[in-house]
């Protein structure tokens, strides 16, 4: 790592979490443990904080991860260059909706991206074509850490003969305090009088900038400040906010439950609030915490199973090594959590999620938001089959005309080797399935049970 050029801090990092999976150590947190998250402040009653969070825009950053490629769609360059809608891509959405908000209140608010040694270069080509995004002497990016991938059957660092760099792996998003100061950045940015930050992934096209969470933050005093969502049974299996014996607040994630909690941890009565990775940070005390534990913080330790080569199932398989950044929350004293809509998680994961919001069931605002329709209530249910809409270029393959309408879907689920012609209409919930390659014609109207 060091002739990698990583930091010590950064190597320190790896070290711990590379002596956690030597010892077997899983951070597990059992049900006896924990207790349920407690009822959370609602996003959308804390109007009174509006002016706060007006007024103190000069002391905010926007910061965005974007370190993903997508593999799992059968991308190899940075997930944020997929377009989404309307022909732009994530990072054309975030630097449009950056300054549609500078220019409605008058703040150059700075705009930062926490990029991997994968992503950075692409991030920065298509950055370029926004010359007026970069604010002052701060840079648009910064890079997080690699960490070598682990063998799983022997623990030893991994290596590929052809493609060095499939050796690597960034170690989740929870280094983004060690890198923000490894870099420099988090000193640039208090430099400037910056005291806040508002993190989220690249991919959540409803995590948008809220005046009123700012001024929540800034009137509460808040040093750590979580967006948790309702959990429902389609995130049941995804982490979730609970608090610990001393009071604190903290995450588990399903890798820390121990099998005999498993159907604790999935009761959505029991616990509540899923964690959006939203969140809000008080950079002084980020900055207090860093230099308290040696230029990064202890984190959970996430092991994450993989091959060497994602894009290749029978390469060997290997271990990751990350952390997420919401489990910081136990580290802050003034640490809360926040429950916010359903509206401000929508990421897009996957080609379901994709042809949603490329579809008429969303609209693109004048201020490059990605929103529901004003006629939808919730987006459409969408299941294409795995085996031919997974990868993009399938995917794409199979809508050369672009999206079926589906402001009146409910759900839609396609079974088969289907190609969707021009002008279709999906009303209600569609179930359509084929047995052979087959064609839905121009200007079909989907609804029930099609068989073609």
């Amino acid at each position: 790592m060091k002739k990698a050029g990583m930091a010590e801090p950064a190597i320190a990092s790896f070290g711990l979490h590379f002596d956690r999976l030597v010892r077997g150590e899983r951070g597990t947190l059992s049900e006896s443990e924990i207790q349920p998250a407690p009822a959370l402040a609602d996003s959308e009653r804390l109007a009174e904080h509006r002016e706060t969070g007006k007024s103190s825009l000069d002391k905010v950053v926007v910061i965005k991860l974007n370190g993903g490629l997508g593999t799992s769609m059968g991308l190899d360059r940075a997930k944020s260059l997929l377009p989404v809608r309307d022909g732009l891509s994530f990072l054309d959405i975030i630097a449009r909706q950056t300054l549609a908000l500078r220019e409605d209140t008058g703040v150059d608010i700075p705009l930062l991206f926490m990029n991997s040694f994968r992503t950075a270069e692409d991030a920065a080509a298509t950055l370029r074509g926004y010359r007026d995004l970069a604010v002052a002497d701060l840079p648009l990016g910064f890079l997080q850490s690699r960490v070598p991938k682990i063998i799983e059957a022997d623990l030893s660092p991994a290596e590929h003969a052809e493609n060095s760099e499939l050796g690597w792996c960034p170690p989740g998003h929870g280094d983004l305090y060690t890198s923000i100061a490894g870099s420099g950045v988090l000193d640039l940015l208090l430099d400037h009088g910056i005291e806040y930050a508002f993190v989220s992934n690249a991919d959540n096209l409803g995590a948008v900038f809220d005046p009123d969470l700012f001024g929540y933050m800034v009137d509460v005093g808040f040093e750590f400040l979580l967006e948790a969502a309702d959990r429902s049974r389609a995130v049941r299996k995804g982490g979730h906010l609970c608090r610990l014996a001393d009071g604190r607040l903290a995450l588990r994630e399903s890798a820390q439950c121990p099998a005999e909690d498993l159907e604790a941890f999935q009761n959505i009565e029991r616990h509540r609030y899923f964690n959006s990775n939203n969140l809000w940070l008080h950079l002084p005390t980020l900055a207090e915490q860093l230099a308290e534990h040696g230029g990064f913080l202890p984190l959970a330790t996430l092991v994450n199973h993989k091959t060497l080569d994602p894009r290749d199932p029978d390469s060997p398989p290997v271990v990751q090594l990350e952390t997420a950044m919401g489990t910081a929350i136990s580290f802050f004293q003034r640490a809360a959590a926040v429950r916010v809509p359903r509206r401000r998680f929508s990421p897009v994961k996957n080609t379901n999620d994709l042809l949603g919001v490329r579809s008429d069931a969303f609209i693109l605002t004048r201020d490059s938001r990605v929103v529901l329709h004003p006629d939808r209530i919730d987006p459409p249910v969408i299941r294409l089959d795995s085996r031919y809409f997974k990868l993009i270029d399938r995917f794409e393959d199979r809508f050369p005309n672009g999206p079926p309408s589906l402001l009146s879907c409910e759900r839609l689920q396609v079974e088969g080797d289907i190609t969707f012609g021009s002008g279709v209409v999906v009303e209600g919930s569609a179930s359509v399935s084929a047995d052979a390659p087959a064609k839905i014609e121009d200007g079909t109207t989907l609804s029930g049970q099609v068989g073609l």
